[in-house]
């Protein structure tokens, strides 16, 4: 059996926060793995200014760059758009495996806007790194599952929902500013895949 970290999200682009999220999840919570899901479209955010699946996980390797982190486009196989639907399918296609979904607080404190994020909480532990700038003080998601922070090391053992908060100095990288900085990431990373041979 594994222990594996699920980092969902459009990853448009990836940055070193997402690296930096894993890591720390590596270690405090003794994964064998962290798998970055890259989706083909969050259900969240607009279509327009999303660069090409492709893209973005060949984008997401390049930032990876640790034999533990795997990037993959599983959504788009399982054909799910969902958190909830996603960790149904990956609990049918690897029943060996143990789970957590790893997010940062920005995630978390939308959570409540998640297609059935009841049935997700309770699907599957959540770990939580803070985002710089958002408080999780009020967030309805929390206060539905009665957060009680649960120890990293006790992941397996907590019942359903768990969240799980994990310690770490705060990351400023966000996908938003990255874009805004450089509105042309996309169209740089495809003429630089065009030019690698196969």
């Amino acid at each position: 059996m594994a222990r594996i970290g699920i980092l969902g999200g459009s990853f448009n682009p990836a940055h070193r926060a997402h690296r930096h999220i894993s890591l720390v999840a590596l270690e405090q919570l003794g994964l064998d793995e962290v798998w970055w899901l890259v989706s083909p479209l969050n259900p969240l955010k607009a279509a327009a200014g999303m660069a090409p699946l492709v893209v973005r996980v060949a984008r997401a390797r390049a930032v990876a760059r640790h034999p533990r982190i795997k990037v993959t486009a599983l959504e788009e196989k399982l054909s799910t758009r969902f958190a909830v639907d996603t960790v149904a399918g990956l609990k049918r296609l690897y029943p060996q495996h143990r789970f957590v979904w790893l997010a940062g607080g920005d995630i978390v404190a939308e959570l409540h806007r998640w297609r059935r994020w009841r049935d997700f909480m309770c699907a599957v532990p959540l770990a939580v790194v803070s985002r710089p700038g958002v408080s999780l003080i009020g967030s309805p998601a929390l206060k539905w599952a009665g957060w009680s922070p649960i120890s990293p090391s006790r992941w397996t053992q907590a019942p359903l929902p768990a969240i799980i908060r994990l310690q770490s100095r705060l990351r400023p990288e966000s996908a938003t500013a990255i874009r805004a900085a450089n509105p042309d990431w996309a169209t740089k990373a495809v003429s630089a895949l065009k030019r690698t041979p196969d």
